[in-house]
C-alpha cells in the first residue's frame, strides 16, 4: 500500500491505495502552516481505513510550499546570480527583470564572468579562476548563503558550469549551496538563469519542508521514504527536493490531470480541475500533461524550466458569487469556506452555496440558501459552465471533439453537460484525483539539448539522446523494466550552421517498489 497526498490552497486530499485501487479518501482545510494539515489528512485516513504503518512502502506528496514561499517572498535565502559569458551579454545582466520586490528579498547580487559557450559548442571566452575567486570573495564579504550559476549556452556544453561550480565551492565552503542552469532550465540564457536563480532562492526552504514533512509522516509510525511530485507529473526523492525545490511549483495541476485519466481510463482528453480557488483547464496527451512550449512567468519573473500547459481561471467552490450580477469569482474565501460560506452558518455567497442551492451538491445546511431565487442560481451556474467551455475550447488544437473530465471537489459546480463538448465525464474519487494522480506519479528522466548533427550520425545521436534519457529516469528510481520514451522531440534551428537540431526526450518508468521498501 501507499499514500498519495495533495496539499492546495483550500484543501488537503489524501488517498489510501493499494496498487491503483483507493481504499480510502479524505479532504481537509489546508492549514496556514501545511504540514498539520498533512498530518490531519494521514490521522483521517487510519480512521476511514485502519492500517498498519510497517505496510505502507511509500509516500507521494505533492505541495505548494515552495511557490508559496516564492509568491509571498518569504524565508528565501541570500542568493548571487553568476553568469559566465563576458565579453558578451552585458546589456542585460543577471536580476534584470526580476519585480524590485522579490530582488529585494533575496538580496539581489548579479556578477558577470569569462565563459560560455556558442550555440555549436565553440568557447566565448575562457573561464578566468581569479575572477571567480574575487567574485566568491564578494559574495562572502555580503553574506551569500546560495548562489545559481548560468553559463551561456550550457545546455549544449555544461562544463564550464562545473568548473565554475567547483571554484566557487572551494571559496565559499560546504554550507553555500550551488545550484546550476543546466540541470534545471532549457535553452534561453535569461529565462533558464531565472529558473536557476528561484531555485538557489528556495534552497535553504527545501531543507527545512522537507524535514518537516519527514516528521509529520514519522510521527505516524511510517517509515517509508517520501517522494514529492515534479511540475512534469513524475517523482522525486527527498534529496532531489533538497537541490530542486523550483521542480514543484505545478504539481497540483498536473497531479489532478495524472490522476483524471487514472480514474476515468481516458489518457488523451481535456481535464477540468476545479478546486476551492481556481480552475485549471489543461490537456493530457498519452497519460501526461501537453507541457508549456512558452516562457512560464511565475510570480512576475520568466521561466523556462518544464511546466504544465494550463489555463487557470478564479471560479472554485470559495469563490464569491456577486448577488447582483450573478458573476461567480475571482475573490475567493479560500480554506476559510466551512466557516464563511451559507450553507455552513457564515454570511459570505459562495460558489458553493449556488450548488447546494441547485441541488448539484449535498453539503452543510441546504436550508440556509433556499431563499435563493431559482434564475439566480442557474444563471450563474450557467456563467461558470459557459467560462469553462471557453477555456477548454482555447486549450485545443484542433476542431476534433475531444473528451472533458471533470475533477476536484469543485467540479459540483458543473452540471452533467458542458456547452459545446456534451457530456462530462466524473470518475469516481473525482473529488481526490489530485492525490490519487500523486500516488500513482512515475519516476522519469528528461534530456534537452542542441547537438550538431553531422551527415551520416542523426540515428545514431537520437539513439544516444533516447537511452541518456532513459538512464536518467533509471538513476532517479525507475524500475528498468518498465521504462519507455513518452515524449521525443526534433527540431532544426534555422539559420544557424552545422546542422544545429534541439532533440528533447523524455522517459518515465514505475517507481522501484523494492528500493522504497
Amino acid at each position: 500500500m501507499h499514500i498519495g497526498i495533495d496539499v492546495g490552497g483550500t484543501n488537503t486530499d489524501a488517498v489510501l491505495m493499494d496498487g491503483t485501487k483507493v481504499l480510502a479518501g479524505v479532504k481537509n482545510s489546508t492549514t496556514d502552516d501545511v504540514t498539520t494539515g498533512i498530518v490531519q489528512a494521514i490521522d483521517g485516513l487510519q480512521a476511514e481505513h485502519a492500517f498498519d504503518a510497517s505496510t505502507i512502502t511509500a509516500v507521494m506528496i505533492g505541495t505548494t510550499h515552495f511557490i508559496n514561499g516564492l509568491v509571498e517572498a518569504k524565508r528565501l535565502a541570500p542568493t548571487a546570480a553568476l553568469r559566465l559569458g563576458l565579453p558578451a551579454t552585458q546589456a542585460l545582466p543577471p536580476l534584470v527583470d526580476w519585480p524590485e520586490r522579490l530582488r529585494a528579498a533575496i538580496g539581489g547580487r548579479a556578477y558577470l564572468a569569462h565563459g560560455g559557450y556558442e550555440f555549436d559548442g565553440r568557447p566565448i571566452s575562457p573561464i578566468d579562476h581569479d575572477e571567480l575567486k574575487r567574485h566568491a570573495a564578494d559574495m562572502a564579504a555580503n553574506g551569500v548563503r546560495s548562489v545559481a550559476i548560468s553559463s551561456v549556452f550550457s545546455p549544449v556544453n555544461h562544463d564550464l558550469e562545473v568548473e565554475a561550480a567547483e571554484v566557487m565551492a572551494t571559496e565559499l565552503g560546504p554550507d553555500v549551496a550551488i545550484s546550476l542552469s543546466h540541470e534545471i532550465g532549457r535553452i534561453g540564457l535569461l529565462e533558464r538563469e531565472n529558473a536557476t536563480i528561484i531555485n538557489a532562492a528556495l534552497r535553504e526552504m527545501a531543507v527545512s519542508i522537507v524535514d518537516g514533512l519527514t516528521a509529520a509522516v514519522r510521527k505516524h509510525g511510517i517509515e517509508a521514504p517520501i517522494f514529492l511530485s515534479q511540475n512534469d507529473g513524475t517523482l522525486m526523492d527527498e534529496d532531489y527536493v533538497r537541490r530542486y525545490p523550483v521542480a514543484t511549483f505545478a504539481s497540483g495541476p498536473t497531479n489532478s490531470m495524472r490522476g483524471a485519466a487514472a480514474t476515468s481510463g481516458l489518457a488523451t482528453c481535456a481535464v477540468v480541475d476545479i478546486g476551492g480557488t481556481t480552475s485549471d483547464v489543461g490537456l493530457l496527451i498519452n497519460g501526461f500533461p501537453r507541457e508549456t512550449t512558452t516562457e512560464v512567468k511565475v510570480a512576475g519573473i520568466r521561466t523556462n524550466f518544464r511546466m504544465p500547459d494550463v489555463l487557470s481561471l478564479g471560479i472554485g467552490g470559495g469563490s464569491l458569487a456577486n448577488p447582483e450580477t450573478a458573476y461567480v469569482g475571482p475573490e475567493s474565501v479560500g480554506y476559510h469556506l466551512t466557516a464563511k460560506a451559507l450553507v455552513f452558518g457564515g454570511n459570505t455567497l459562495t460558489a458553493t452555496d449556488l450548488a447546494v442551492a441547485a441541488g448539484r451538491a449535498d453539503i452543510g445546511d441546504k436550508s440556509r440558501v433556499a431563499h435563493l431565487d431559482a434564475g439566480f442560481v442557474r444563471a450563474a451556474l450557467d456563467g461558470i459552465a459557459d467560462r469553462i467551455a471557453e477555456t477548454v475550447d482555447r486549450m485545443r488544437t484542433s476542431p476534433e471533439p475531444i473528451p472533458v473530465v471533470a475533477v476536484g471537489g469543485g467540479s459540483v459546480l458543473l452540471d452533467d453537460e458542458l456547452p459545446i463538448f456534451g457530456a462530462i465525464h466524473r470518475p469516481d474519487n473525482y473529488a481526490v484525483a489530485n492525490a490519487i494522480g500523486a500516488s500513482i506519479a512515475q519516476v522519469g528522466g528528461e534530456i534537452d539539448k542542441v547537438f550538431t548533427v553531422e551527415p551520416g550520425r542523426r540515428d545514431a545521436i537520437l539513439d544516444e539522446v533516447r537511452q541518456e534519457a532513459v538512464d536518467k529516469a533509471i538513476a532517479a528510481g525507475a524500475s528498468p523494466s518498465t521504462v519507455s520514451i513518452v515524449d521525443f522531440d526534433e527540431v532544426p534551428i534555422p539559420y544557424l550552421p552545422g546542422n544545429a537540431t534541439r532533440i528533447r526526450a523524455k522517459a518515465v518508468g514505475d517507481l522501484e517498489m523494492e528500493d522504497a521498501r
